[in-house]
Order: C-alpha cells, then sequence, then structure tokens
C-alpha cells in the first residue's frame, strides 16, 4: 500500500493531494512553487530566486524520507516562459553533480498556481 505524506512544513491547503507519497521503491512528490514556509508568501518574479526556493523544498521533501538529491530520477519542470530556461537550468543544475542528473522534461505552461513562474515535480528512488 503506498504512503501518502503530508509533510509538517508545507502549508495547509484544501486541495486533494499528497505532498509525497512513497510506494514499494519510488518516491513521488507534487508539484512544488515558490512559496516561503514561513509566512506562506508566494516568491514570484525572478526565475532564479523561484528556482532556488523550489529546489530548496525538493531538498527539504525529500530529506523528510531520508533521501538527498541524488535518489531523484526523474523531473518535470513547468516555466510559464521557456525564456527562462537558462536562469532556471543555471539554478537547478547547481543542485546536482555533474554525473547525477535526472531525467527531465521542460514544458510551457501559460499559468501556475499563484501566479508562480516555476513548477518542479519530481520522482525519486529509495531503494537500490
Amino acid at each position: 500500500m503506498p504512503e501518502h505524506i503530508q509533510h509538517p512544513t508545507m502549508l495547509p491547503r484544501e486541495a486533494p493531494y499528497s505532498d509525497i507519497v512513497r510506494d514499494e521503491d519510488t518516491v513521488f512528490l507534487a508539484g512544488i512553487v515558490a512559496t516561503d514556509m514561513a509566512s506562506g508568501a508566494e516568491i514570484v518574479g525572478d526565475i532564479a530566486a523561484e528556482t532556488r526556493l523550489v529546489m530548496q523544498t525538493v531538498q527539504t521533501l525529500l530529506a523528510s524520507v531520508g533521501l538527498g538529491m541524488d535518489a531523484i530520477v526523474r523531473v518535470d519542470v513547468h516555466l510559464t516562459d521557456l525564456d527562462d530556461m537558462d536562469a532556471m537550468n543555471a539554478v537547478y543544475g547547481s543542485f546536482f553533480a555533474e554525473d547525477k542528473r535526472p531525467a527531465r522534461t521542460t514544458t510551457e505552461s501559460a499559468r501556475l498556481a499563484g501566479g508562480s513562474n516555476v513548477e518542479i515535480t519530481c520522482m525519486a528512488r529509495h531503494r537500490s
């Protein structure tokens, strides 16, 4: 049976989904946008700052289930403007060792939650 986890630092919300679902050897993270967990404020406008906060949240969520960034095997990145890809990549790439980068798809989305410019979803493995 899959384990459905609501992480304590994630904002309370009414949306019907889990922050993390862990099943057998796979961990799935829900889409993450740049939100300051202390204040609940969305951080929007600067793609580098948004990406950094999203990736820090990914690290926090993975750590809560005993994993590091090297456990990520697949990532989906949604950008509101593909022209932001270089700036997003500069920050995103800094979170991975060069030989441990996950498979990734990047798409342009007309609109993201809270007016965000980037949303990232991950899948990780917790067994070898």
